[in-house]
């Protein structure tokens, strides 16, 4: 059996086909008169000049503000309010940060292993405008590197020490593989898929629809276009806009706190208090404001290809004068508590465990689900900035394996650090708070004071590209998804964001860190329910991409035409591409079977012409097939 598709004759009268599907894309595009399985996206604009939304960046604004007083002039009012809000959100609305998270790993696993992994996000054959290295370096210092070095030892240490309500008891073998399970669930897949679902949605929306880089644009295939860019539209972006302000600003809290820990502990500062961490966050909100300014290929990925390297020498020298032969023992026994623990944990809710449970969810997994979706905008955003010209399934791979595979290496190294420390006699968990508990790691090794030092550069160097990623991002959404928002846009959002910091830190006061987790949860709530309708969008976009409309056509087309064949010339026969007419079950064109084996100017029984040859190729039987046409 052969595929064929007619020369140009006298007899039909119609033009030829292209001898290439490329050349039959090319300039195909919405707005064209071309069948949408062949279209191709839109050329972006060549003019990406900012224009401001004044409606999305005047709400924005103003709260924004709004909040920024109120924290400075009356933390303890804040604080107030918010921890009523986040009672009872917690209480009532807890179980849905845990089904969500669980549901996105799920749904972006589908995509990537369905037909829809194939797609480009872009124009089809486009290559990817990354390397791969700069790629997962960008990605991974945007989307938790402050996160990783706060609890990098704090976390695997903790739940050693005290494990999950309900599940082993502390300080025992059998705690370890349960503090390393509950820690890479926490920081793995979950967090990587809920990325995924906004970086997919707007990477597609961009490169291959050809729509603007704004969260409420990837809405367009449910509410349609008109809808996206009214009132419902902007109330999406500046929901966004918030989730980034929130999620980023507790990451530079945290920051903010591991590095007046380190100069603490070096003896450069006294006892760590609110002066000391604001004017930390005023010194690097300056200096990621100045790198965000510089623009994505300049400032972000330089930083973020420095702190690759910084970080692979700080996990090597640990790796190597620590207790090695403990963390690569440890990494076979994590992987394996994680997969045989993750339906238990994912499961985990108040009703599983009463108040205990209820608890600890509140600090930890509740916690970090909110912080993740709260970072989903920005992160989402950048990495969709970041990955034009890859496949759906290669993003979904790139984005979920990789950062994972890092992220278990990196917490067996100083997890596995901390844990052993402990387990020696240290008593790490009970003379440091979370933020200094990896300083009191490297404490028991060579080079501490330089170590120290390292540490306090890289996260630095991670609250620059995170915040700059961010601030740029914030700008994007206030100038109508703009790539390349202006400066003062993204300066505005930078130096917002650094007083956010501040006041999360005032209103958390003796307990700085909660204050962060109270009011990240709070934030992330609503856009919670902003990537529910994502996910049904972009699942609904796929379903009309051309790569799918063409793989439809082709399958009805050709089994059609396959029984055809078969029925009338049994095995040897030939299959021609032509114009539909009624009754085809194509609009427009069809397939039918011919008898193979006519000399040139032979007809079929039924007056169609017959099959050209292709001298080139053969069939496995040795016979000339009919020429191919891609």
């Amino acid at each position: 059996m052969t595929i064929t598709s007619p020369q140009p004759s006298a007899q039909d009268g119609r033009e030829p086909t292209s001898a290439s599907s490329t050349d039959a894309l090319a300039g195909t595009g919405p707005g064209t008169d071309e069948h949408p399985a062949i279209a191709e996206p839109p050329a972006l604009p060549a003019d990406q000049r900012a224009t401001l939304d004044r409606t999305v960046f005047a709400i924005a604004a103003v709260v924004a503000l709004t909040f920024v007083a109120w924290g400075f002039l009356a933390p303890s009012g804040l604080g107030s309010a918010s921890g009523t809000a986040l009672v009872w959100i917690e209480t009532n609305l807890g179980w849905l940060f845990v089904t969500l998270a669980s549901a996105f790993v799920v749904f972006v696993v589908w995509l990537a292993a369905s037909a829809y992994g194939r797609i480009p996000l872009g124009r089809d054959g486009e290559a990817p405008e990354f390397r791969t290295v700069s790629w997962v370096a960008m990605m991974f210092s945007a989307g938790m590197g402050i996160g990783l070095m706060f609890y990098g030892v704090a976390e695997p240490l903790t739940h050693y020490v005290a494990p999950p309500p309900r599940s082993v008891a502390a300080e025992t073998p059998e705690a370890v593989q349960t503090a390393m399970a509950t820690t890479l669930f926490h920081w793995t897949l979950h967090p990587w898929a809920i990325y995924a679902v906004v970086g997919l949605a707007i990477a597609y929306g961009t490169f291959r629809r050809g729509r603007k880089q704004l969260i409420s644009a990837a809405f367009e295939p449910l509410f349609g276009a008109r809808r996206t860019t009214g009132p419902a539209g902007k109330l999406i972006d500046v929901l966004a806009i918030f989730a980034t302000l929130f999620g980023s600003a507790a990451s530079l809290g945290l920051g903010a706190l591991q590095i007046g820990s380190g100069m603490e502990i070096l003896g450069w500062a006294g006892s760590v208090g609110n002066g000391l961490l604001v004017g930390i966050i005023a010194v690097l909100t300056a200096a990621f404001v100045a790198s965000a300014v510089s623009g994505v290929a300049k400032g972000i990925q330089w930083l973020s290809n420095i702190n690759m390297v910084l970080a692979v020498v700080l996990a090597l020298f640990v790796f190597v004068v620590g207790p090695t032969v403990f963390i690569l023992n440890l990494l076979p026994g994590a992987v394996g508590s994680y997969f045989s623990e993750l339906a238990q944990m994912a499961a985990r809710t108040e009703a599983s465990g009463g108040d205990p449970m209820a608890e600890w969810l509140r600090g930890w997994t509740v916690f970090y689900w909110a912080w993740w979706i709260s970072w989903t905008p920005f992160v989402g955003l950048f990495i969709a900035r970041i990955s034009r010209g890859r496949t759906i399934r290669q993003f979904v791979s790139g984005v979920l394996l990789v950062p994972s595979v890092v992220t278990l290496l990196w917490f067996a190294v100083f997890g596995g650090a901390g844990i052993a420390a402990q387990r020696d006699g240290a008593d790490v968990a009970g003379q440091a708070t979370s933020e200094g508990q990896l300083f009191g790691v490297l404490d028991q090794f060579p080079l501490a004071t330089v170590m120290t030092v390292l540490v306090m550069a890289l996260v630095a160097i991670f609250f620059v590209s995170g915040a700059d990623a961010a601030s740029i991002v914030m700008g994007a959404l206030s100038e109508r998804g703009t790539l390349e928002p202006s400066r003062p846009t993204v300066i505005f959002w930078g130096v917002v964001m650094g007083a956010v910091a501040a006041v999360m830190l005032l209103v958390g006061g003796d307990e700085a860190l909660t204050g962060l987790q109270n009011l990240t949860i709070i934030a992330a709530l609503p856009f919670a329910l902003v990537m529910v309708g994502l996910a049904v969008s972009l699942a609904k976009d796929l379903r009309s991409d051309p790569m799918v409309l063409r793989r439809t056509y082709a399958t009805e087309a050709v089994e059609q035409a396959v029984v055809e064949g078969i029925t009338r010339h049994g095995d040897d026969f030939v299959l021609v591409v032509e114009a539909g007419g009624e009754g085809t079950g194509s609009p427009g064109s069809g397939a039918t079977a011919a008898r193979s084996g006519q000399g040139p100017a032979d007809r079929d029984p039924d007056g169609r012409d017959p099959d050209v040859r292709d001298p080139d190729v053969r069939n496995p039987d040795g016979r000339e097939p009919a020429a191919r046409n891609s």
